[in-house]
């Protein structure tokens, strides 16, 4: 038997960290770490394995000291600590093994502070690894030599984690993706055929979500949409699901711009209770789009921001990603970015400087043009050396791109523009089973009135701006005046802590008071 501890390192400050909003609700990470849970579900039972996120507790390095295997896992925005994790664990002398989309895409990166490495997916190669270490024979590297059959993988263990510290759930529907974006490493990671999990793996996690008290789940999957016509099939059992247990959950998710050329597929989603989805618009810039292979965005049926429109009409609050510094952006690029956001009433948009991550195609063309950056900690912000612009041009246009999008005004322009004057609906098929069943919905709706005070307590004792509290209680005022419901009350309430976040960032870069991140 082994004693294994599985860690995901802690985030600098980013876009999707929240860190600067969680607070308000009591919470210290935003969703807890789809890897661990599900490694911890594919250990063989007569293994212990203890999960540490550090974004919610501390790693005790004594504790870490008596461990027979301590695995790590992390994106490209963790590898920092990462290595001060795997350096510590050096001077224990422990037994250290790595995984991730990190060293996935950039294998040699921690040298031999590691003992083993897994590339790509582990379904199958942690389990043999587990084997071959009891054995005394395991391998440096582990990778699976075919992508994981998505039917057979089980329900993580979520009861591993202290998942009362985490403001949403997270659960995977499918892997994979059918398009070629240049910049993305997904498809190296799980490829360009989608593998979903069948209704019942999904309802599975989904129970055991609920038993966690987990009330919104983020759908993690990279594109939903990847294969419509298998989603559909699990939407509409989703849909059953929602009705038989009173809609307990609401859920927020990834996919492809050519969702609103589905009317099927968005009511279907708008009846299972997805709320939001994030999109990767990138760039108004057409020939961004065509440069960088995102031709699922050029497509005929309309203009982007008429699609976008459609899937807010559809009931689905759209988020974005949008890029800056493909090789056809001039100094033009960023105005025309700041006016589709505005036009398009997208109350949050991920708004980064293109950066090439190792094992993509990007990263092999500007490579070969001698266009890389190799310093791994760039005051630029990115790796990326542009075309049409100079380094510092990108680096500042991209800053104040990003003060002037959650600049207090621009931001509540785009969100009273959808919530207020566009009067936008969302969990309809919600709000119709509550009025069939009164009482349910007289609780729930006095539960959402109860967290709407409660944060709005906590933004007026905890910010200490008094200009902010000020445009915060004015705003909230408004919308009070406006929308009777308090659904609607909470989530705009969710929205003025969410802009707290982004604000911040985005004036301490411009301010020169934090490093430059690239939310991409």
């Amino acid at each position: 038997m082994a004693d294994i501890v599985l860690i995901n390192p802690v985030f600098d400050e980013s876009y999707w960290g929240l860190e600067r909003a969680l607070p308000f609700f009591g919470k210290r990470a935003n969703v807890p770490p789809a890897s661990l849970p599900l490694l911890a579900a594919l250990t063989p039972g007569e293994h212990c394995v203890t999960l540490i996120d550090e974004s919610v507790e501390k790693i005790d390095f004594e504790r870490l000291a008596r461990a027979d295997i301590v695995g790590l896992t992390g994106m490209s925005v963790q590898r920092f600590r990462m290595r001060e994790i795997l350096e510590r664990l050096k001077q224990l002398d422990r037994f250290t093994v790595v995984g991730g989309p990190w060293v996935t895409v950039k294998e040699d990166y921690f040298g031999d502070l590691a003992d083993v490495i897994f590339v790509g997916e582990a379904e199958e190669t942690w389990p043999r690894f587990l084997g071959d270490w009891q054995a005394g024979r395991h391998a440096s590297r582990y990778e699976q030599s075919a992508k994981s059959d998505m039917t057979a993988v089980p329900t993580p263990r979520f009861d591993l984690l202290k998942m009362q510290h985490y403001m949403f759930g997270s659960t995977q529907f499918s892997r994979g993706c059918p398009f070629q974006c240049e910049f993305c490493d997904i498809i190296v990671t799980f490829g360009r055929r989608p593998r979903l999990k069948t209704s019942a793996q999904v309802i599975g996690e989904l129970e055991a979500l609920r038993a966690a008290k987990m009330e919104i789940v983020f759908v993690v999957d990279d594109n939903l949409i990847g294969n419509k016509q298998a989603i559909k099939v699990l939407l509409r059992d989703l849909v059953a699901w929602q009705n038989a247990n009173g809609f307990p959950l609401m859920f927020f998710t990834e996919a492809s711009l050519d969702l609103a050329d589905d009317d099927e597929l968005l009511q279907l989603m708008a009846e299972a209770n997805f709320v939001s989805v994030f999109i990767g618009i990138e760039s108004p810039n057409e020939a961004s789009l065509r440069e960088t292979k995102k031709f699922q965005n050029v497509r005929k049926g309309g203009t982007m921001l008429e699609k976008v429109c459609r899937i807010q009409d559809a009931g689905l609050e759209v988020w974005c990603g949008m890029i800056v510094g493909f090789d056809h952006d001039d100094a033009t690029i960023f105005a025309a970015q700041r006016d589709f956001v505005q036009r398009s009433r997208i109350p949050h948009a991920m708004i980064g400087m293109l950066h090439a991550i190792p094992k993509t195609p990007l990263y092999d063309r500007l490579a070969a043009e001698g266009r890389l950056d190799s310093n791994d900690q760039s005051v630029y912000g990115t790796n990326v050396i542009p075309q049409q612009l100079t380094r510092d041009e990108l680096t500042a246009g991209y800053v104040e791109l990003m003060r002037d999008v959650y600049s207090t005004d621009a931001y509540f322009e785009r969100l009273d523009e959808l919530y207020l004057k566009a009067h936008f609906r969302y969990a309809v098929p919600r709000a119709g089973y509550w009025r069939r069943h009164p009482w349910q919905g007289l609780k729930a709706q006095a539960m959402n009135a109860l967290r709407f005070a409660a944060v709005y307590w906590r933004l007026m004792r905890m910010i200490p701006e008094p200009a902010l509290r000020s445009i915060y209680r004015r705003r909230i005022l408004g919308m009070l005046k406006s929308r009777h419901d308090p659904s609607v009350w909470f989530t705009y309430v969710v929205k003025c802590a969410m802009h707290y976040h982004h604000h911040q960032m985005a004036n301490r870069m411009a301010r020169h008071e934090a490093p430059v991140v690239s939310t991409f």
